[in-house]
């Protein structure tokens, strides 16, 4: 007979979702709050409003209008962290996979090498990279914050592609060869199949480092060309007041895109982790 989960399991799980849903839903409740029952500690505001949404994807852009930077900031986020992602992943896959299974002289040292780069505070790389940036007349572009961000996913994408692909058998690639197919062949047509929960995991985190980078788009950038959001929400705040209810509004929107791609691919994701620790 099979054994049924304790009830304390089912507590502890209760419990744990509250502490863990509990500062998204207050950040909800706290975007459509009106700004006089902002500090009221009610649970569910007496008048919610929807006006700061409506502002964020209404208002204009241009001069000090903070809420219409923000939806020319989250643009730009969508297009950084999804260039930087596709790319990493490209790089990380093809290269993770010459250092799982090709044998050359310095493998493990130059991928130790790519995670002590990735390991490196941001603040030391700041001044290099800018004087880079500013030499290629990168400063303030998408371009720029790409190449920059790509700096630091790249090498995540390489390790943990690298630690995935030590899971799978080599046995499938060996009969894939045997029957004519070339390495790279193996690789579009057996390997790759087989990693796609890895590569989803590895997107994903991937995305995620990018969307929520700060510093880097902080000092990179000027002007709504390149602006990304959590600069443009670091920016509700004036230097006399601050408008907690916009910054709500913002976490909100700024929490939904990965939000719903973690649910979307959690089946994966969860696969992806499990089988990725299996060796490294």
């Amino acid at each position: 007979m099979r054994n049924r989960p304790s009830p304390v399991l089912y507590v502890f799980c209760a419990v744990l979702a509250v502490v863990v849903l509990a500062p998204f839903a207050w950040l909800v409740i706290s975007s459509v709050s009106p700004s006089s029952e902002l500090t009221a500690g009610t649970l569910w505001p007496d008048h919610p409003t929807l006006e700061r949404y409506r502002d964020i994807f209404t208002s204009s852009s241009g001069g000090d209008n903070v809420a219409g930077t923000f939806r020319l900031a989250m643009l730009n986020s969508l297009i950084v962290a999804s260039c930087t992602t596709i790319i990493s992943l490209v790089v990380g896959s093809l290269g993770g996979y010459a250092f799982a299974r090709l044998r050359f002289r310095f493998r493990r040292t130059t991928l130790f090498a790519f995670l002590a780069i990735y390991m490196l505070p941001p603040i030391a790389l700041v001044i290099p990279l800018y004087l880079a940036m500013a030499n290629l007349q990168l400063l303030d572009t998408k371009l720029g914050l790409i190449v920059t961000y790509c700096s630091i996913v790249t090498p995540f994408c390489l390790w943990t592609m690298s630690n995935f692909y030590l899971s799978l058998p080599v046995e499938l690639e060996d009969a894939a060869r045997v029957d004519g197919c070339s390495r790279l062949g193996a690789l579009l047509r057996v390997v790759l199949p087989l990693a796609r929960p890895g590569i989803v995991a590895t997107a994903m985190f991937g995305f995620l480092l990018a969307w929520d980078e700060f510093l880097y788009s902080l000092i990179f950038t000027s002007t709504t060309n390149a602006k990304t959001i959590p600069v443009a929400i670091a920016e509700f705040t004036g230097k006399f007041s601050s408008d907690f209810g916009l910054v709500a509004a913002g976490g909100v929107l700024a929490a939904l895109p990965p939000v719903l791609l973690a649910l979307l691919f959690q089946r994966y994701i969860v696969s992806g982790l499990t089988a990725g620790s299996v060796k490294g």
